[in-house]
């Protein structure tokens, strides 16, 4: 595997808005449950990219790694670390994608990793995230040592479908 993985500032985002968002379409049309559902247009993914996630990395607290596979945007994870004075140990995982032409290389492995590393930098001890029941990222968060802290029925809508589905939440002591 020749992954790199980056950390992007607002800039770099700007700067690979159109990659970002052909990544975050992708795996939108593909039925990743991300927060979107058809139709979803690529111009769709940029605006995420831009009003979302730009923001957010001009403020405190917030990291995006994305892997690179021989220059290319293969995937993309954020740690949001901007928490309140009562949870400073905490953080959480948002949004791993990985584009559906580079899956099953260990980029999502390789991408929480590098998120682990940042939050151990930041002296973070606990990480949470949640992912649609069944999905497959939900065995392999499981495998880097994830527990289930509950399962929620009817947490999100289908990508697809008007079906909603449960989501499990997981979290991680470091």
């Amino acid at each position: 595997m020749t992954v790199e993985i980056v950390k992007f500032t607002a800039e770099d985002v700007e700067r690979h808005i159109g990659p970002l968002g052909a990544l975050m379409h992708a795996c939108v049309l593909d039925g990743a449950s991300i927060g979107y559902v058809l139709p979803y247009a690529p111009e769709d993914g940029e605006d995420f990219w831009r009003h979302k996630v730009m923001p957010a990395l001009r403020g405190f607290g917030r990291v995006l790694l994305v892997a690179l596979e021989h220059g290319q945007i293969a995937g993309a994870v954020q740690f949001d670390y901007d928490t309140p004075p009562n949870q400073p140990h905490r953080g959480e995982v948002r949004k791993l994608m990985v584009h559906p032409d580079f899956r099953r290389r260990g980029i999502a492995r390789a991408l929480m990793a590098e998120l682990e590393r940042e939050a151990r930098e930041v002296r973070r001890t606990l990480l949470t995230l949640d992912t649609r029941t069944g999905d497959a990222a939900e065995p392999l968060y499981a495998s880097m040592g994830y527990q289930v802290a509950g399962v929620l029925p009817g947490w999100c809508r289908d990508t697809i479908t008007e079906r909603l589905d449960a989501t499990t939440f997981m979290y991680k002591n470091l």
